[in-house]
């Protein structure tokens, strides 16, 4: 799978969101969520666990000056502690980053409103890509929802959160 990504810093979730559903994005769930990142040689591998369900995700980013896209593949997973256990044993853990997360969603466009623990507030814009399908098509429906939001781009980031927390960690040391 694919998707076309934007993330970016912000000051207020409450107005994001309504700036967001005026231009018909619906909000969907609000998630939990635990996040272990694991070391690998490749990309990136996460266990995501919430309340009901869990999934692992390994995902591989190109870098763009202003968005990025991004190959992932995702496994449900029955039993989360004990694959965190074994995963930490046998890869080693990076980072563990956990969050509250508001999804509001248009069309094939995600928009995630994150609180992050220790990091602070985050939006995520992911448009999901068909294989079949380029990806220029959706970077129009993305910039509307950056321009709606108001990001500009010193607030936008490349990094993801376990990177923040690791640069914040090193800042204080």
């Amino acid at each position: 799978m694919r998707n076309l990504e934007a993330k970016f810093r912000l000051d207020n979730l409450a107005i994001a969101r309504s700036r967001a559903e005026t231009i018909g994005y619906s909000y969907r769930a609000t998630l939990i969520q635990r996040d272990t990142f694991f070391t690998v040689p490749h990309g990136k591998l996460k266990l995501r666990e919430e309340p009901e369900t869990a999934t692992l995700i390994h995902y591989r980013r190109d870098h763009d000056v202003t968005l990025e896209l991004s190959n992932y593949s995702i496994v449900p997973v029955s039993n989360p502690a004990e694959l965190r256990t074994m995963l930490e044993a046998a890869l080693g853990t990076i980072a563990e980053v956990r969050k509250r997360r508001t999804l509001l969603m248009r069309e094939n466009i995600r928009l995630h409103l994150d609180e992050v623990e220790n990091l602070g507030c985050f939006g995520e814009i992911e448009a999901v890509i068909p294989e079949d399908e380029n990806a220029e098509r959706h970077r129009p429906a993305v910039e509307e929802i950056l321009a709606t939001l108001a990001i500009t781009p010193a607030e936008r980031i490349s990094v993801s959160y376990f990177e923040m927390m690791r640069d914040a960690a090193r800042h204080l040391s």
